[in-house]
């Protein structure tokens, strides 16, 4: 069979491949020879597409991820440089009314202990842990210089099960950085080096998701301390998971309340979706709103023409005891009764404060406390006792007064106070907050007066014996 083909004459003499016969311009051959051009057509393709991937640039190689070879010492500068907007409420509480003021550290003291310079003074508590003058000075006069305050810089730590006893372990200090305080690498780098959130994202770091990051296990380490007792100082997560949680009291963790959460993206700068993300504020003591909305407070007359009044204080806002944490902080109920000029005539004041130690703090314990390993301390907490219990998630504490008082008209007025520092000045304003004030009119007989008269007289005569 002979088939035409479309090549020049002079083609087919250069490649000398195929032997043919020519009539005029054009070439005839057989199949077999037709089959043997295209297979050398083929091959000189093969050949040439080689060379040119031999010099073609090699294949791009995904970039490296960011390490963190710091740990939890890593600045949050390094983090704020694409989470811009979690950066400036870390670093100096955007959009929160925190406020760090100006405080004594005891009665004694004249300076005034103040955030550093380069601060914002309504930084979060975690960007201010490593700088706050607060447990700086406690270092130095209550406990000789010893370093106690391990979750202010901590190491990278695991979440804790809360159903385990790992909840009571502290964590590990490290010793760089420590003016940083609270790093965003303090709770979000895993000890493995990878970053944890509550998604799953494609991130220029090794990412994990954990959920846990939403709940109260990323709290319980640094805001429980030992087993649970109740009354005692730093047990924060211990109240809110036996008194709040276990009970059934609400599903809230610790976030909903003192993290509520925005839509927005996680980085401006990047392609990702807006999502709901947690406002990294951490409200607490030195923010207003989060203390006034913690407690109610009632006051009734139970018995119309007599003195005596109720006072009710119930816990309605927090998942935890109020006041909580430190042994310094403190809420003051004061009960006042004004005449008709607005003169008070009679008043009464309740302290609510955690104890220093495992036993309520008490006057008779002073002695026992200047021999003690911590004198300083205890001896602080143990002069103001016996006091209140601090009030648990749920709680409603009744109060009764019965001041003495004649026939006539008055005004009962109750005010709670919220005070970061029960050690100093009680008349030091400046660390403390008005938390409720109430009042009521109050009518006292003459028949009701005379009977508290004549029952205080008895009582008199019968301690007298």
């Amino acid at each position: 069979m002979k088939v035409t083909l479309g090549f020049s004459r002079e083609v087919l003499i250069m490649t000398n491949v195929f032997p043919g016969v020519w009539f005029g311009n054009r070439f005839f051959g057989s199949i077999f020879l037709i089959r043997n051009l295209l297979r050398a057509c083929l091959a000189a393709f093969l050949v040439l597409c080689g060379l040119a991937a031999a010099h073609a640039a090699p294949e791009a190689q995904p970039a490296a991820k960011m390490q963190f070879p710091e740990g939890t010492a890593t600045p949050s500068e390094v983090c704020g440089a694409c989470h811009k907007e979690l950066y400036r409420e870390y670093s100096e509480g955007s959009g929160s009314d925190l406020n760090w003021k100006p405080m004594k550290f005891d009665s004694s003291s004249k300076k005034l202990l103040s955030l550093p310079a380069g601060i914002h003074q309504s930084a979060t508590a975690h960007a201010v842990a490593g700088s706050e003058p607060w447990p700086i000075e406690a270092k130095h006069v209550e406990e000789d210089g010893k370093e106690c305050n391990v979750c202010h810089f901590p190491l990278a730590f695991d979440y804790p099960d809360m159903t385990s006893p790992a909840i009571f372990e502290k964590v590990k200090p490290r010793t760089e950085n420590r003016l940083a305080g609270i790093t965003c690498a303090s709770c979000h780098l895993t000890p493995e080096g990878k970053i944890r959130g509550p998604y799953v994202v494609d991130a220029p770091h090794e990412t994990v998701a954990d959920e846990r990051t939403q709940t109260a296990a990323a709290c319980a380490r640094c805001h429980g301390e030992g087993k649970r007792v109740v009354g005692k100082q730093t047990q924060t997560s211990l109240e809110w998971l036996e008194d709040f949680n276990k009970p059934g009291l609400g599903r809230q963790q610790c976030q909903e309340c003192h993290m509520p959460k925005t839509v927005r993206k996680l980085a401006e700068d990047f392609d990702v979706p807006e999502r709901p993300v947690a406002r990294h504020l951490w409200t607490g003591g030195h923010s207003f709103q989060r203390v006034a909305s913690a407690l109610n407070l009632s006051v009734t007359q139970p018995q119309e023409g007599n003195s005596q009044v109720s006072l009710r204080v119930t816990n309605v806002g927090a998942g935890h005891s109020v006041p909580t944490g430190s042994n310094r902080r403190a809420v003051y109920l004061t009960a006042e009764v004004l005449n008709g000029k607005g003169k008070v005539v009679a008043t009464k004041e309740w302290l609510f404060a955690p104890w220093m130690q495992g036993r309520p703090d008490d006057r008779k314990f002073l002695e026992e406390d200047r021999k003690g390993h911590d004198p300083i301390a205890t001896s602080q907490a143990d002069a103001q006792g016996p006091h209140e219990t601090i009030i648990r998630a749920g709680e409603t504490r009744l109060l009764d007064w019965t001041p003495e008082l004649a026939a006539g008209r008055y005004t009962v007025r109750a005010t709670l106070t919220y005070d970061l520092n029960r050690y100093n000045d009680r008349a030091f304003k400046d660390d403390q907050y008005e938390m409720a004030r109430v009042a009521i009119p109050l009518k006292i007989t003459a028949a009701a007066a005379q009977v508290q008269v004549s029952n205080e007289k008895a009582l008199a005569q019968a301690v007298a014996k």
